[in-house]
């Protein structure tokens, strides 16, 4: 009965998006044949900060024709970038964005303004604004903002004739806005496109009464998409980097029109810092959490110096589904959240219950991270169970992904209409926290896995006062009787050294400043296996995991296994004493 439900449920939910999808085809057609008559501007009155980081370099690459986005490079052999055929739609996208027009512009020479220019009028030559990855309306978005933002590169220097095109795109990218900005947009991209139209209307010598109606849209799409906590709604810890990087801006340029901002994103911003900070090991590194990859540290540090209140990490986090617990200068940040709603969830892991450990900056326990490869196979890798410090029943995954290779026709169906969504996962997780004596004690369960296994997954952590001892049990509870595969997975950082015990019963844990940790179920053997780290600078990197065998006898209702990371000294003969907290 469970599965002809889940059947129904999948084919109302395929029936729903078709219908949706075909509305979405209709404003997408409206964007690209249909005439956007708009006035231009007759000004711009303010150019928006770019806080994303610039690098002057690449403006060589540029003029050389070789551009790179989204993990691919093509090169132009002096053809327009927009007449090639785009290797990916990600690369598309991310060209017609225009996002990397800061490079140029940090370049500062005669040349790079010259050259922004020439591309800009190649990209209306093309009609990018009407076809391909440009005419999305999340594209649109971030192409305004773009060019509102290096209005000052594109414009200096440049002649009426340019300055007249320029001032039509931007009213048009406007007036696109306004046409795409309906329900048939997703879910995920309607905030993005109330933050550009925000931008133009303030930009802009816009009525009045436009900018009322802006604000009230985007204060709107601000409570729907950040969390009481502060966190965003598809708990990836990314989206909070970069929302943060055009509200901060945006909040700026209300204050040079002299305007106060609207609370709404007033009260954002500041829920936002304290739950970024949440996610932030002491090396400046986010965690691996539901499509956080590689770090951004200069721009994460440039977000935070904006955080006028300093304010204190969160640590704990129910709406979004997070906990932190430091002790001593150990730091362990634990995922005890259910997935995010559909529409949210096309970045999202199957990474319930698994956490992320550092010591003094070092890390030491950590997911695998979101896939910087542009491959589906890879992407859908890196958002398994296995890919994270949790466990993994029966080598499935906790959450059921669209277009997961199942021989699922109706999955594969909604991928194409809805991405890579999660379609079923955990629906009841469950988390308590205490602490004793500086001691901190935490409690999780999930049943991910008892629609297809009939188990739940329960996982208790706690972290000794002076931090120098991190103990867990990893328990599963059988609904039914039967044998039950099952691992527990331990990835470990790149840059720490294991080696087994003699006994084959505990493995030492070498950090990089020279820590000795040691690892032991009693028991049970850790096996040492090869992992893979995607968030590495420059691409993935080879890394160990340590794995135990958690497999259930057919006969008994629940298995548990104990666990712990406990510190054993320096290597400079130092003793396992707790380090100090830093000043």
């Amino acid at each position: 009965m469970a599965a002809t439900g889940d059947r129904l449920r999948l084919h109302a939910l395929v029936v729903r998006e078709t219908a949706r999808s075909v509305l979405s085809l209709a404003g997408s057609l409206a964007l690209r044949v249909l005439p956007a008559p708009a006035r231009a501007p007759e000004r711009l009155l303010v150019a928006p900060q770019d806080l994303r980081t610039a690098d002057p370099t690449l403006a060589a690459d540029y003029y050389a024709g070789r551009f790179a986005f989204a993990g691919r490079m093509v090169e132009t052999r002096g053809n327009s970038p927009f007449g090639v055929p785009p290797p990916s739609q990600a690369w598309d996208e991310a060209l017609c964005g225009f996002g990397w027009l800061r490079h140029l512009r940090a370049a500062n020479t005669d040349i790079a303004r010259a050259h922004a220019r020439s591309l800009v009028d190649d990209f209306l030559r093309h009609d990018g604004d009407r076809r391909g990855g440009g005419a999305l309306p999340r594209v649109v978005a971030r192409r305004l903002i773009s060019f509102l933002s290096q209005a000052p590169l594109l414009l200096e220097g440049a002649d009426r004739a340019f300055y007249l095109r320029f001032m039509r795109t931007i009213g048009r990218s406007m007036a696109q806005l306004r046409v795409a900005a309906g329900p048939d947009v997703a879910a995920d991209d309607r905030l993005l496109i109330a933050i550009a139209q925000s931008f133009a209307s303030l930009c802009v010598a816009a009525p009045s009464r436009s900018q009322t109606r802006t604000d009230a849209t985007l204060g709107t799409l601000l409570g729907e998409h950040i969390l009481q906590d502060g966190g965003h709604v598809s708990r990836n810890p990314r989206r909070l980097i970069e929302l943060l990087a055009d509200l901060l801006p945006l909040r700026q340029v209300y204050a040079t029109r002299g305007m106060e901002p609207p609370l709404a994103l007033i009260t954002a911003i500041d829920r936002m810092m304290p739950m970024l900070r949440l996610f932030r090991h002491e090396d400046g590194a986010i965690a691996l959490f539901n499509g956080m990859g590689e770090s951004a540290p200069d721009l994460l540090a440039t977000v935070l110096a904006y955080d006028d209140a300093h304010a204190r990490p969160m640590t704990h986090a129910p709406w979004s589904g997070y906990e932190r617990m430091t002790a001593g200068r150990t730091l362990v940040i634990a995922d005890v959240g259910a997935p995010p709603p559909r529409a949210f969830s096309t970045e999202a892991h199957a990474g319930c219950l698994s956490f992320e450990m550092s010591v003094a900056g070092a890390m030491l326990v950590v997911n695998c991270g979101a896939s910087p490869v542009d491959s589906a196979a890879a992407r859908l890798a890196a958002r398994s169970t296995a890919a994270h410090s949790t466990v993994t029943v029966e080598e499935t995954s906790s959450c059921h992904f669209a277009g997961a290779p199942r021989g699922d026709r109706l999955a594969a169906w909604l991928e194409r209409l809805l991405g890579p969504v999660i379609l079923a996962g955990p629906a009841n997780v469950l988390a308590e926290r205490s602490s004793d004596a500086g001691a901190h004690a935490l409690i999780a369960s999930h049943d991910g896995y008892f629609p297809r296994h009939g188990v739940t997954h329960e996982r208790q952590w706690r972290l000794s006062a002076q931090g120098d001892e991190l103990a867990g049990m990893d328990r599963l509870v059988k609904s039914a009787p039967g044998r039950v595969s099952a691992v527990i997975r331990f990835h470990l950082h790149p840059a720490v050294d294991v080696a087994p015990e003699e006994d084959g019963m505990a493995v030492s844990l070498r950090l990089p400043d020279g820590q000795f940790w040691r690892f032991e179920a009693p028991g049970h053997v850790a096996h040492i296996e090869e992992s893979v780290w995607f968030a590495a600078p420059g691409g993935a990197r080879a890394s160990r995991q340590l794995v135990i065998d958690m497999t259930a006898p057919e006969r008994t209702a629940s298995t548990e296994i104990a666990w712990r990371f406990v510190r054993e000294g320096r290597e400079d003969g130092g003793s396992g004493q707790a380090l100090q907290p830093a000043p």
